[in-house]
């Protein structure tokens, strides 16, 4: 655990860590059994395979720096219990006053992107004061996918969206999010890359700067073994196979700007590029 920073062209982006836990792949990507999993070991191991076979579920947010504005991309599970997922609600570090350690503090966040809307993403959008959930960063403008709204707002669900009410609506009722479509630019750097498949409005974040590329995936992967096996179904995907369809066109997008991948859920350390080998494609670790 601890924060990684990576430089893109002008951009830089920076990691700030609020949980790390290790999971058994197979309950999670059902098809990534050990016998399957065995086929990558060799590249997979030791960052993203550990030596019993689980693997680590890192969550994290990023600090991207771009043309004058501190952009967040996601806010982790925050400080409220979630039902059913109790491994969860507890043991992370306190997510605020490490991005202010890190030089991040609240106030100073241009910009909040959320992804999607899991509550995995969303989860220090807010904090209680006075008993009401109120945005966390005060001067940020909260970017949500129109569609992701749209569809979340009227379709709530107990397992994936638990706390919707208390993460997501206060901003919007503060008047501080804006509805955006999937592939919307926030600086000449930085722009949308419309995601969906594992919910109806993912999105994922494309930087360019320089001639050097980068993208970071959300949810579109969980793990880097689904960069080479992109029909390996997550289990909260809502549509596996528009999932699978946006991962071999992203993996080609990917493979062909020799983009730096920096996963949303990736271990240490977390980076990497998406590499032709053997007929199949891997995922190759960059520190």
């Amino acid at each position: 655990m601890g924060n990684l920073g990576w430089s893109v062209g002008e951009v830089r982006i920076t990691r700030i860590v609020e949980r790390e836990t290790p999971v058994v792949l197979g309950e999670m990507i059902g098809e990534a059994t050990p016998e399957a999993l065995a086929r990558h070991r060799s590249w997979l191991a030791p960052h993203f395979l550990n030596p019993d076979g689980t693997a680590t579920l890192s969550i994290h947010g990023l600090v991207v720096e771009s043309g004058g504005q501190r952009i967040l991309v996601d806010t982790c599970v925050g400080e409220r219990a979630i039902p059913g997922y109790e491994a969860l609600s507890t043991g992370g570090r306190p997510f605020l006053r490490d991005l202010g350690a890190a030089g991040f503090a609240p106030e100073t966040i241009d910009v909040v992107l959320c992804t999607h809307l899991h509550f995995d993403h969303v989860g220090w959008n807010t904090v209680l004061r006075d008993g009401r959930w109120v945005p966390a960063f005060p001067n940020a403008r909260y970017l949500f996918a129109r569609a992701e709204w749209e569809h979340w707002s009227r379709r709530p669900d107990p397992v994936f969206t638990p706390g919707f009410d208390e993460t997501v609506r206060p901003v919007i009722d503060a008047g501080q999010a804006d509805l955006v479509e999937p592939d919307h630019r926030i600086t000449s750097e930085i722009r949308l890359e419309p995601s969906p498949g594992h919910t109806p409005g993912h999105v994922s974040v494309a930087i360019e700067s320089r001639g050097a590329r980068a993208f970071v995936t959300g949810d579109m992967t969980h793990h880097p073994v689904q960069w080479a096996e992109t029909e390996w179904r997550m289990m909260a995907d809502v549509d596996s196979t528009q999932a699978a369809a946006t991962r071999r066109r992203l993996r080609a997008e990917c493979v062909r700007g020799e983009a730096l991948v920096i996963g949303t859920h990736y271990a240490s350390p977390c980076a990497g590029q998406i590499v032709p080998a053997d007929g199949g494609f891997e995922f190759r670790a960059r520190r």
